[in-house]
């Protein structure tokens, strides 16, 4: 798939305010500080579409951008720590699983798992309820030029492992790099089949 067109719509953190399900959605999310505004960006190969930052909590709204005038991507917050009060963190939260479960055109949640890190307690609980309410998502490990091949693909075994001891069967999973633009055309022929999929069933 080529990028032709990249447009912020809208941001909100009502549903209802959402745009039309008129066109296929992909919602991107994962713990704060995962490199989400890093990938977006590359993914659609704009340099500052989604707000980039190294303070935790940057996005705090539901972010709509359309892209080549027929699909949605989706920014969502971030889950876990993040430098905001619990309150807030809470609400995201709220509004966070309203989307999800309700946004009827949603075809792909796309969770972001930092490389770099072992096995993530809030990663996998996000995962389990994902499945649990049988929603759609595939597994996007971020930041793969940040450690050496060795330890990257042992952090990828042990969750694979760890995930397996729950799962009959683990979910797509997807290797990326922002920075090398590792990942860029997996990524996009994937949405790009789920589109046609949209298509046939509207």
């Amino acid at each position: 798939m080529e990028i032709l067109s990249a447009q912020f719509v809208i941001s909100n953190t009502d549903i209802s305010k959402c745009p039309a399900p008129s066109m296929p959605e992909y919602a991107f999310i994962g713990r704060s500080n995962v490199g989400k505004s890093s990938l977006i960006n590359m993914l659609v190969n704009r340099k500052d579409m989604a707000k980039t930052s190294g303070k935790p909590g940057k996005t705090q709204l539901i972010n709509h951008f359309v892209i080549n005038e027929n699909w949605y991507l989706v920014d969502l917050p971030g889950y876990g720590y993040a430098q905001v009060s619990r309150d807030k963190r809470d609400t995201w939260a709220k509004f966070i699983n309203e989307y999800i479960l309700g946004r009827e055109n949603l075809m792909c949640t796309f969770v972001l798992v930092d490389s770099r890190l072992s096995p993530q307690k809030i990663d996998l609980e996000f995962m389990d309820w994902l499945g649990e309410n049988g929603i759609p998502f595939v597994i996007v490990f971020t930041k793969m030029d940040k450690l050496s091949k060795s330890k990257i693909a042992n952090n990828i075994k042990n969750y694979k492992e760890e995930m397996g001891r729950s799962w009959d069967e683990l979910p797509q999973c997807f290797y990326t790099s922002a920075e090398m633009k590792e990942g860029r055309k997996e990524l996009l022929d994937f949405i790009s089949q789920a589109n046609q999929v949209f298509k046939k069933e509207a």
